[in-house]
C-alpha cells in the first residue's frame, strides 16, 4: 500500500484552489438568495476540463480516474463551494464508459468533453418506490425501433441544467417480487428532442440545490438510446452508484476539512477572557477529534477509488467511504458551529450554509441506514433486514 502523493495531485489541487478563489463565499451566498444555479462556476469548470476528466483522451477528455476526479470535487467543497452543482457529469461516466455502445460514446462523449453538452441528470428515484429501486414503475415499452416511456421521478437534480439524462425504467411486462432487480433498463435520453412529453417542477429544499419532480408522458425515444442490454439496467446503475458514492465521499472530505480549517483559524484568533478560545479543550478537542475522523475516512475513500479505477469489485468500499465521510463531515460541521458560537450562525461566515449542505450527505445519494443494511447483509452475511 503506497501512501505517496503524486506530484501531479498537488498541482491539480492548487489549480482547483486557484479556480475556486474566483468564486468566494459572497458568490455562493448571492446565488442562494436568488435561488439561482451557479452557471458561471459550472461553465468555468467545464471550460478548464475538470468535468471531462474521466472521458478517455480519444474522445477529448483527460483519461484520468475516479481518484483524480474526487480530488477536484474535494477541493471545490474545501474552498467553501458546492460541487453538487456539477458532479453528475463525472459519476455518470461510471455507466457510459463501461456499458454505453461505441456509437453512443462517439456521438456524445466528444461534445460532453468540449462542454457543448451537459449530462447532469440521473433519473432513478420515484415517489412510491423511494430507496427500493426494484419497485420503480416508470415503464418503457418497445415498439419496433422505438420505446415509449411513461412515469414519474422525484428528487432528480439539475434537470433544467441538462441536455441529456440517464433514466432507469421498467421494460419487463410481468414483474413479480421474485425478480426484484430484473427487467429494468437504462436509457440515455436526449432532453432537447423529448418535447412536451417531459415536464418538471422544482422542489424547494433547505439549501440551494436544483432538484425536481419529473413527469414522462408517452415520450418516444429511439431504440439506440438503450444503454447496454434490455433488462440489465440495474447492474449498470450499480457502477454509476459506486462512482457516485466515492465522488460524494470526496465532497464530504472537502466539507470536513473546510469546517475544521475555518473553525481552527477562528478559534486561534478569537479571544475571550483574555485568551484564544482555541486554548480551551472544550473547543480544541472536538475539532481535533473531527479532524482525525476526516483523515481516516479519507483513506477509505482513496481505497474505494483505487479499486474502482482498477475495475475491481468495490461495492463495500464505496458504501463504507460514503458512510464514514458523511459522518465525519457532519461531526466536523457540529464542532465548527459550536466553536464559532453566534458567528457560526451568521450568513457572512458561510459556515451555516455549508452546515445545511453537508447534512444532505447522510441521506443522499443513499441513506446511511441502507449502507449499514448493505454491510450487514452483503459483507457480514447476516439476514436481510429489508
Amino acid at each position: 500500500m503506497d501512501f505517496t502523493v503524486p506530484e501531479s495531485h498537488g498541482a491539480m489541487r492548487q489549480a482547483v484552489v486557484d479556480l475556486c478563489s474566483r468564486f468566494p463565499g459572497e458568490y455562493w451566498r448571492r446565488l442562494e438568495e436568488q435561488s439561482a444555479y451557479p452557471e458561471e462556476f459550472v461553465a468555468t469548470m467545464m471550460r478548464q476540463g475538470w468535468l471531462s476528466m474521466l472521458i478517455p483522451v480519444e474522445f477529448g477528455g483527460a483519461g484520468l480516474g475516479l481518484l483524480e476526479a474526487g480530488i477536484v470535487l474535494e477541493e471545490v467543497n474545501r474552498s467553501g463551494g458546492n460541487a453538487s452543482a456539477c458532479h453528475a457529469q463525472m459519476y455518470t461516466m461510471g455507466v457510459l464508459l463501461r456499458h454505453g455502445s461505441t456509437a453512443m460514446k462517439e456521438r456524445y462523449l466528444p461534445a460532453l468533453a468540449a462542454g457543448a453538452l451537459r449530462l447532469q441528470a440521473f433519473a432513478i428515484t420515484e415517489p412510491d418506490a423511494g430507496s427500493d429501486t426494484s419497485r420503480i414503475s416508470t415503464r418503457a415499452v418497445g415498439h419496433g425501433d422505438e420505446y415509449v416511456i411513461s412515469g414519474r421521478k422525484i428528487f432528480i437534480s439539475r434537470v433544467e441544467q441538462s441536455d441529456l439524462m440517464l433514466l432507469l425504467a421498467r421494460t419487463d411486462r410481468d414483474h413479480d417480487a421474485a425478480s426484484r432487480t430484473e427487467g429494468l433498463s437504462l436509457f440515455l435520453l436526449d432532453l432537447r428532442s423529448a418535447g412536451s412529453g417531459v415536464s418538471w417542477s422544482r422542489i424547494p429544499i433547505m439549501f440551494n440545490q436544483h432538484t425536481y419532480e419529473v413527469q414522462f408522458d408517452q415520450v418516444v425515444v429511439p431504440r439506440d438510446c438503450l444503454v447496454g442490454e434490455e433488462g440489465a439496467g440495474f447492474r449498470y446503475v450499480i457502477d454509476g452508484w459506486n462512482a457516485e458514492r466515492i465522488l460524494l465521499a470526496s465532497e464530504a472530505v472537502g466539507d470536513g476539512r473546510y469546517f475544521i480549517e475555518v473553525a481552527a483559524s477562528y478559534a486561534t484568533q478569537r479571544e475571550v477572557f483574555g485568551r484564544p478560545i482555541g486554548a480551551n479543550q472544550g473547543v480544541q478537542f472536538p475539532l481535533a477529534d473531527a479532524y482525525a475522523d476526516v483523515q481516516a475516512a479519507s483513506l477509505m475513500r482513496y481505497n474505494a477509488a483505487s479499486l474502482f479505477d482498477q475495475r475491481l469489485p468495490c461495492g463495500p468500499e464505496a458504501n463504507m467511504a460514503k458512510l464514514l465521510t458523511s459522518k465525519a463531515s457532519w461531526k466536523a460541521a457540529n464542532a465548527a458551529l459550536t466553536a464559532m458560537g453566534g458567528y457560526g450562525f451568521a450568513r457572512e461566515y458561510d459556515v451555516e450554509r455549508k452546515f445545511r449542505e453537508t447534512k444532505l450527505l447522510e441521506t443522499a445519494p443513499v441513506s446511511n441506514n441502507l449502507v449499514l443494511a448493505y454491510i450487514g447483509h452483503r459483507v457480514l452475511n447476516m439476514p436481510r433486514s429489508y
